[in-house]
């Protein structure tokens, strides 16, 4: 929350975790967001008329009053070094979360679910959450 002599502004955790996925999907390497349960979820929820994945699924957020932590959890593509793909993502999610919110990113976590391999790709297959 914060706090001015005009009033207050409150962050929900939905615009953090919107805010975080956007900033992780910009990394080049990430294949896609969550595991692959929440993957298959919004695969099938995008085939729904009406329907819509979640946007910020694959990353959870822990906000308090003017920090928050921020767990993420990505699919890497083969050939990307896993290391390199952290910290690039790290660096962007505290860069934008603390840019768009003013809140101070006190950690981000992130747990690689898989590697996405090109012979996991059928001829007509897209990233289920439309990353490449």
């Amino acid at each position: 929350m914060l706090h001015t002599e005009l009033g207050k502004t409150t962050i929900e955790d939905r615009v953090v975790q919107k805010i975080a996925s956007i900033a992780a999907r910009e990394v080049s390497g990430v294949y896609a967001m969550g595991n692959a349960a929440r993957r298959t979820f919004n695969s099938l929820a995008e085939r729904i008329p009406g329907g819509q994945a979640n946007a910020a699924g694959g990353v959870s957020v822990e906000k308090g009053e003017q920090q928050t932590a921020i767990d993420v959890s990505i699919v890497v593509s083969y050939g990307f070094s896993i290391v390199e793909v952290s910290n690039e993502i790290r660096s962007n999610i505290i860069a934008q979360v603390e840019r768009a919110t003013g809140m101070e990113v006190i950690e981000v976590n992130i747990e690689v679910t898989d590697v996405h391999l090109p012979e996991d790709d059928d001829d007509d297959a897209e990233p289920r959450d439309g990353l490449k």
